[in-house]
C-alpha cells in the first residue's frame, strides 16, 4: 500500500472522436466496460486499492453521466469529511476558463486543489485505459531513484503501420531513466508504451503546468515531458499484464470482448484487488423457454429467449425469440425484438430494434447504433 503521502488526480477531460457515437452524449471516463463498469471504475479502483484516499476528477464537458455515476464516491469509500473523492466541473472558479486546450490547461485551472491537498505527490492519470495495478511499486521506484517525474508503461508493438490516437513511446536506459519520447509516430521502433500515468511532486507539477501555460502551451506529453527529457530525471517503470485503451471504435468492442476472455477476467479482477462501481438493484437475468448463452456476460434485469453468443449485454436488456445474437455489445435497457440477427454489433442504451431486423457488421467495423435509436 502507498504510504499517506500521495493523492490522485484524475484527467476525465479527453476528446476522442475515433469513438464517434458512443462519446456524443457521454465524455470518454463514463463508457460502459464489462457488463457493469464504467472506464473511471479501474483507474479509481487501482488508486483506491492502492491506498490513495483524496482523489479529484477533471471534466470537460458531457460529464453528467459520469458525475450521476461518481455520485458521493461511498462505492469507492472516498465519501469522508477529510480528503474523499472531489468531481470537478469546468466553469467552477473565477480563473477556469472552461475550455480546456489540454491536460496543463485542465491541470492549472485546477492549481487550488493541489494546493489544498495535504499530500505532497500527485499521481496524475487520464481515465481512458483499462488495466488493474497497485501504483505502491511506481511509487517506491520513484523514491528510490529519486526521479523528478516517474511513467507507467507496457509492452506491447504497434497494431499497424498508423499513428494510434495518444500513442506515448518510450526510450529507457538500462536503469529505466527516459531517454527519448516519441508522440503518435509511425515510425517508432519503440515497443515501451506510456498508460497516461505520471506521478511527481505537487509543486513540480504545478510549476510544469504554469510554466506551460504561460506559453501557450497545452499538451502534457509534447510541451512538458518532451522538452524536460535532459532538464528532469524521467523515469519509466513497466506494468506486467492486460492493459486495453479506448483509443478507437474498434478498440472498444475489442475491450469488451475481451472481457469474455478468462485470461483477461483473472488479471483484471484478481483476488483481493476488485473493481468498484456504482451497484443498482435489479433481479437476476431471467433465461426464458428458447434461451440459449454461451461464453457472455449478462446483466442484472435482463430477459432472453434467444440465442446469446459472445455478447456482452448490460442490464435490463431484453433479447426476444428467436433471436440471434453474435458478437454484440448491448448497453442497458435495450429492447432486441423476436427474430432479430445482430452480429457484430454495439448498440447505445435506450435503444430498440424491431421485429426480424438484421444488422451485420464486420470483425474490425462493428455497427454502431446510438443511444434511444428505433430500428
Amino acid at each position: 500500500m502507498l504510504n499517506k503521502d500521495v493523492f490522485g488526480l484524475i484527467y476525465a477531460s479527453e476528446d476522442n472522436y475515433n469513438l464517434r457515437e458512443l462519446v456524443i452524449e457521454r465524455s470518454v471516463a463514463a463508457l460502459p466496460i464489462g457488463g457493469r463498469y464504467r472506464a473511471i471504475d479501474f483507474t479509481l479502483s487501482n488508486m483506491v486499492e492502492s491506498g490513495i484516499k483524496n482523489v479529484g476528477v477533471i471534466t470537460l464537458k458531457n460529464y453528467k453521466s459520469l458525475m450521476d455515476h461518481l455520485g458521493s464516491g461511498k462505492e469507492w469509500d472516498l465519501a469522508r469529511k477529510n480528503n474523499g473523492l472531489l468531481v470537478m466541473p469546468p466553469y467552477d472558479t473565477t480563473a477556469s476558463k472552461g475550455i480546456y486546450q489540454g491536460m496543463c490547461d485542465a491541470v492549472y485551472s485546477k492549481i487550488d486543489y493541489l494546493r489544498r491537498a495535504s499530500q505532497d505527490y500527485c499521481l496524475l492519470s487520464g481515465s481512458y485505459t483499462i488495466y488493474s495495478t497497485d501504483y505502491s511499486r511506481m511509487f517506491e521506484e520513484h523514491i528510490k531513484k529519486n526521479a523528478d517525474i516517474t511513467i507507467m508503461y507496457s509492452t506491447e508493438e504497434k497494431k499497424t503501420d498508423e499513428a494510434i490516437y495518444d500513442d506515448v513511446r518510450l526510450y529507457t536506459d538500462e536503469d529505466g531513466r527516459v531517454t527519448d519520447i516519441e508522440y503518435e509516430s509511425k515510425l517508432s521502433r519503440s515497443n515501451k508504451l506510456g498508460m497516461d500515468v505520471y506521478l511527481m511532486n505537487k509543486t513540480l507539477l504545478e510549476t510544469l503546468v504554469r510554466n506551460a501555460c504561460a506559453r501557450g502551451k497545452y499538451d502534457f506529453v509534447t510541451d512538458v515531458l518532451i522538452p524536460n527529457i535532459n532538464k528532469l530525471k524521467i523515469c519509466a517503470v513497466p506494468h506486467k499484464g492486460y492493459v486495453g485503451r479506448l483509443t478507437s471504435l474498434n478498440d472498444y468492442f475489442n475491450i469488451n470482448m475481451d472481457m469474455l476472455k478468462k485470461d483477461v477476467q483473472r488479471d483484471l479482477f484478481a483476488a483481493g484487488h476488485p473493481v468498484y462501481t456504482k451497484i443498482k438493484d435489479e433481479p437476476p437475468v431471467k433465461y426464458k423457454e428458447n434461451a440459449s448463452v454461451e461464453n457472455s456476460i449478462l446483466g442484472d434485469g435482463c430477459t432472453v429467449d434467444g440465442s446469446v453468443e459472445n455478447c456482452v449485454i448490460f442490464r435490463g436488456v431484453s433479447v426476444g425469440r428467436g433471436a440471434k445474437l453474435r458478437n454484440c455489445i448491448i448497453m442497458q435497457e435495450c429492447t432486441i425484438a423476436e427474430g432479430c440477427e445482430l452480429t457484430n454489433v454495439i448498440i447505445d442504451k435506450f435503444s430498440e430494434i424491431k421485429h426480424d431486423i438484421r444488422l451485420m457488421g464486420a470483425p474490425g467495423f462493428p455497427v454502431v447504433i446510438r443511444k434511444g435509436a428505433i430500428i
